[in-house]
Formats: C-alpha cells, structure tokens, sequence
C-alpha cells in the first residue's frame, strides 16, 4: 500500500472514497508507525488505536454502501488532552484531571468525525497548557522528533511533534499565546491559528471559561502541508449552539490585492539573524510569484503582550496559583509566578482600560490589514528554544517572554496567524508568521502556499 504520509489529506481522502484505498488499512499503517516511533517522543499520551480501526471498518462499510465518506474520509488525526473527546480523560496535562472522562465529543470534533476523520491518539500538552514547552506530571515530557535538545514547542507541543513523526495527517491544537504556531514551528511544520468563533468550542466536563480565554482561545489544525491546513479548517469549522463566540461566517471572502507588508522586527524587537534571512526569502518568493512587498511601518504590538497577560494569567490569579500548587507542576508555578506583583495591580479600573486599549489597538490593525492584507513576520524572535529552557531561572525566562512577543500579541488584536516552515538547518526548524484580517484565514493559506512552494514541503521527522 501506498505509504499514507506520502499523500496530502485531500488526495488520502479522495482514494478512501474512491476506494482505491481502504480507512482500514491507512488506519492500520498509521497506528504501526505511532506504536514503532512515539515511545520515542511521547506526543500521543492516550491511545486510540481499536476506536480507529473501529470507526475505519464503519467508514469502508458506509463508502461501499454509496453513503460517501466525507471531507476528511480516512485521514488520520490526532485530538489534543485539552478538548473532549467521548470515552477520554479531558486531562489538560493534569493529575487532578486524569479520570474527567467525556461523555460527549466538542463540538469540532463532532464535525471532523462527521466528515471521516479517524482519530488514532490524543496528544500531550503542558499542565494547565501554560507552556512553550510540553511536559507534566501525569503524562511525562514530549520529545522535538526534529531535535531531542529542543522543545517541541508548547502548549500543542504533543500535536506538533505527531504532525512532524508522521503520526496522523492533522493534529488539533488550541491557541492562547502561541500554541498552534509555536510548535509548527518548533517541529518544523505549519500551524495556522484561526479566529475566534471560526472553529467552535466547549467542553461539558469544564468550567465555563475565563474572559481572557474565551475571548483569545482558538482551536485549530496542525499540518505538514498547507492545503491539509485548509482541509482540516473546512472540516473544524462552522456554527455551533454550545459555544457562544461561534459565528457562521463563510470560510472565504473576496478577492483582496496581493500585497504584503514585510515586519521583520515588530515593534524594534531583536530578531535571530536566521529568522530575518527567512523573512527576506519569503519577500523574494511573494515578488517573484507576482505581489507586491514593501516595508511600511505597521501599527503597535508589544502593548498587545501586556494587555494579553493580565487577561489570561493574572485574572482570578490566586485560583490560578492554588490550583497549581494543589498540582505541584513546576512548570506551571514558573509560568505563574513571574506575574504575582503584576496580578495584584488587576482591579475593575484595570480591566476597563484593558477593554479600551485593545479596542484601538484592534481598530489600527484592521486598518492597517485593510491596506495590507498580508503581513510577514517573525513567529519568534529566537530559534526554538532549549527543551525545558523556561525552567533554567527568571533571567531565562524572561527572556523567552520577550522573544514570543509576535505570539503573545495576536490574539488580543483578534487576527488570524499562520505559522509556515522555512526548512531545518543543523538540526534547528525555523519558520515565518503570516498574519490576515480577521475571517480571512483564506488569504493567509493562500499566500502561505506560496512560500510553501519556495521552502517545501517538510520532511517527515524520525
């Protein structure tokens, strides 16, 4: 049988439905290549495998019964311990957490299941997902399959190391503060984060989710290749009752003018000389591929980052702590308390001015994407950091906040971004940020492939 990795999502899923190929058999191949490379790596933390092959049979049967099969038909994925998924664990990474058993899928991955997904394992994330980096107490630390010596990036770092192995075409992620796109990054493939609303979410074994995260976490796909990227948001998206940011917004929009707005140092930050020869290939690829690149100077970023961290870390700041330490995970105290003076400043007044400052922060970015509908930055400002780096003392760690600025500040803005692999060189992934107006993911996928076509598709890790 043709190796399924060898294949793009769309043309694995036209051969299930064509029958050309079998759901059982991509099934069974996947599931050999987890169970020969993942002890190696550990980012699928709970197994899958006999509800896969389960789900295959059901599919093949329906595909020969003329019934279809669906977007995604046969295409193997990977579901992250974050979200629900009926008959798991919701662990979030967590002790406390190991035996929330869903009774129910979230709503997207209803969705995937519903156009043929086949999910083969759920994978690893920080406790709490707090973390650049993807270890925890319960399901131990997962491996870079680029680069042992570097973090798979975090907190979708089980989701970006499978993508990388080859263990599953789509891996689901969530995003805060960089959790899709870092670890693309990191691993060496592409992540793309959407706006909030276009892929629904909710998790009936939780709480109701604080302000900051409902109004800046995002699910979104992983991927080697920018169209299973596409796919996978077609299949992930749409209007959901249970999530009340869901918006049933068309997944592409009209024609916008090919120009892109090059920002190889957001607001003056330092920049890898690496990453910045990254960025002048991509301009040289957009122009020989016909757009229009120019350097104009693009509105704020870095107050994005403080308005970011009080409304994710520091509000209910002491919950957050007691939580922490109820679960003893160093990583997540580390996360937290470099923010213990600045939480102590969060009142009502704060919070106003925060509501505020993002509303003219966000007003100047769609300006600004109205003129240039494409910007190309940094992902990071560093290469992928050491694993376990943020555990190495404040000075460290303070300074890998700063590298993650063009991260950290996107979601506040309210902008889709879209992490693209630039190439692997001693050893070290690298990539490029694109960043469109909100709802046009379609726009960034499309000059993503651009640069695709320039950097290649990556190869598969391990």
């Amino acid at each position: 049988m043709t190796d399924p990795n060898g294949l793009s999502a769309r043309a694995l899923a036209a051969a299930v439905t064509s029958g050309r190929m079998t759901a059982e058999a991509v099934t069974a191949a996947t599931l050999e290549r987890v169970a020969r490379a993942n002890p190696a790596i550990n980012a699928i933390v709970q197994d899958c495998g006999e509800e896969a092959l389960a789900a295959a049979a059901a599919l093949d049967a329906r595909i020969a019964g003329g019934q279809g099969g669906g977007l995604l038909a046969g295409v193997p994925v990977t579901i992250k311990v974050i979200s629900d998924q009926k008959g798991h664990a919701t662990t979030n990474g967590l002790k406390a957490a190991a035996e929330l058993v869903a009774e129910q899928d979230a709503p997207f991955l209803r969705r995937m299941r519903g156009e043929g997904a086949l999910v083969v394992g759920r994978t690893n994330t920080p406790a709490f997902s707090y973390r650049w980096f993807t270890s925890n107490l319960l399901h131990g630390q997962t491996l870079n399959p680029v680069n042992h010596a570097l973090t798979p990036g975090g907190s979708s770092g089980g989701a970006g190391a499978a993508v990388a192995a080859g263990l599953g075409h789509i891996g689901h992620g969530t995003d805060i503060a960089g959790s899709i796109r870092y670890p693309a990054y990191a691993c060496g493939v592409q992540g793309l984060r959407p706006t909030v609303g276009r892929v629904p979410q909710f998790n009936a074994t939780g709480a109701e989710r604080s302000a900051g995260a409902q109004l800046m976490a995002v699910s979104g796909p992983i991927a080697r290749r920018i169209d299973d990227l596409r796919l996978a948001l077609e299949a992930m998206s749409g209007y959901d009752p249970e999530d009340p940011w869901s918006a049933p917004v068309p997944l592409s929009g009209p024609e916008v003018p090919r120009r892109v707005a090059l920002v190889p140092r957001p607001d003056g930050m330092a920049v890898d000389p690496r990453i910045l020869d990254d960025l002048d290939r991509a301009a040289a690829m957009f122009r020989a591929a016909g757009w229009e690149v120019d350097t104009p100077a693009a509105p704020p970023l870095a107050e994005a980052v403080e308005l970011q961290t009080d409304l994710w870390l520091c509000d209910g700041y002491d919950g957050l702590v007691a939580a922490a330490e109820a679960e003893g995970d160093p990583g997540a105290l580390t996360a937290l308390g470099q923010f213990a003076e600045r939480a102590k400043a969060l009142d009502g007044a704060r919070f106003g001015e925060i509501f505020r400052r993002r509303a003219t922060l966000v007003r100047a970015w769609r300006r600004f994407l109205a003129d240039w509908p494409v910007v190309l930055m940094p992902v990071s400002g560093e290469l992928p950091f050491k694993a376990e780096e943020d555990l190495a003392g404040p000075v460290a760690l303070a300074r890998i906040w700063t590298a993650q600025m063009p991260q950290i500040a996107l979601p506040v803005i309210g902008v889709p971004g879209l992490s693209v692999a630039s190439g692997v060189e001693a050893g070290i992934p690298s990539g490029v940020q694109l960043v469109s107006a909100p709802w046009r993911e379609d726009v960034a996928l499309r000059a993503g492939e651009v640069l695709e076509a320039g950097f290649g598709i990556p190869e598969l890790a391990g």
